[in-house]
């Protein structure tokens, strides 16, 4: 656990995994979890690192190869992906999504929402370039 004001804090959903990305992502190249506890300070347990490494793998943010008789681990997303891969598991979880979104969008800061009109503007015009041009469509 993570201490805070000398007492034992319990890190909040998603907050470990993070920080497990977030220190893979400095590393210089593949890591094993030795490493990855150690940068996070050592106060986890082995097993606990390796648990959410394995998590992060099913996720398909970091990948995995053999080395000798231990694993190397890489990222292949970052932290931004992870917490919108989280946002979507929560929005799949709900009944009503356009009530869930409708809440979402109308409790954001103007300059939030400002970079989510943008990003979605974005993501509009090239979903039209890419039909107009043909490249999104799959053929069966």
């Amino acid at each position: 656990m993570a201490r805070e004001g000398g007492r034992a804090r319990r890190r909040g959903q998603g907050e470990l995994e993070g920080q497990v990305l977030g220190a893979l992502r400095e590393a210089d190249g593949p890591v094993t979890a030795a490493w990855v506890r150690q940068r996070l300070g050592g106060d986890l347990a082995y097993t606990t690192v390796v648990t959410i490494l394995t998590r992060l793998l099913a996720k398909d943010v970091v990948s995995r190869e053999r080395q000798g008789r231990a694993f190397v681990w890489t990222p292949t997303a970052d932290v931004a992906r992870l917490a919108a891969l989280r946002m979507r598991r929560l929005l799949d979880g709900e009944r009503d999504r356009e009530a869930v979104l409708a809440s979402f969008v109308t409790a954001l800061p103007p300059g939030d929402e400002q970079v989510l009109r943008t990003l979605l503007d974005a993501a509009d015009s090239g979903l039209r370039r890419s039909t107009d041009t043909g490249e999104g469509r799959r053929e069966d």
